[in-house]
């Protein structure tokens, strides 16, 4: 009897163990869910790059330098301003602006030289002329003694006076061919000529 009690014991403290090991409840452990995964931030949109473009020479503009010359309305102004300026005339043997002769050159004299002075590259020619009495040599002298008078007139009321040249023709090219006063005083004179344009 003491032979067969040990293997039921043995087999007993088996199952109690098995037992026990079996009603041990197993808990189970809650465990926190794993973390979502961090969102990765949104790239940032690329810019689109435009296709380069072909960088522009810059040319500076070019200025247009004021014509240093008169247009063709403006020629003909001062052939008008010219022709109503006339010519001044002359004492015998004189070359002193008389008073009549002033008032000629002062007709219209400032608004030609306003005109002028825009101008600066363009001239005036200044011709002094005599009558056929003198010598050639004499009468080109004093035809240029006139011709300087009405230029130094001129400067005076504001023409430059790089824009008036001065000639003298003498007793040539004469006005009037009688041998009398009337016709002399018409060839003891100054003219103002404008300067030719090739354009």
């Amino acid at each position: 009897m003491t032979k067969s009690i040990y293997p039921t014991m043995a087999a007993a403290a088996a199952l109690c163990l098995f037992g026990s090991a079996c009603a041990k409840k197993q808990t189970a452990v809650n465990t926190p869910p794993p973390p979502a995964p961090a969102a990765a931030p949104a790239p940032a949109p690329v810019a689109r790059q435009q296709p380069a473009q072909p960088r522009q020479q810059t040319q500076p503009v070019a200025q247009t330098a004021p014509s240093r010359y008169p247009n063709a309305a403006t020629r003909a102004r001062i052939d008008e301003l010219i022709g109503r300026i006339q010519d001044a005339y002359f004492n015998y043997n004189q070359h002193t602006l008389r008073q009549d002769a002033v008032s000629t050159l002062n007709a219209d004299s400032k608004e030609l030289a306003t005109i002028m002075n825009q101008y600066p590259d363009y001239k005036l020619t200044i011709q002094g002329y005599c009558d056929e009495r003198g010598s050639a040599e004499y009468n080109l002298a004093l035809g240029e003694a006139r011709a300087k008078a009405a230029k130094d007139y001129l400067v005076s009321v504001g023409v430059s006076a790089n824009q008036l040249n001065t000639v003298s023709f003498g007793k040539e090219k004469q006005l009037c061919d009688e041998h009398d006063e009337a016709c002399w005083q018409k060839n003891r004179r100054v003219h103002i000529v404008a300067m030719a344009m090739n354009q």
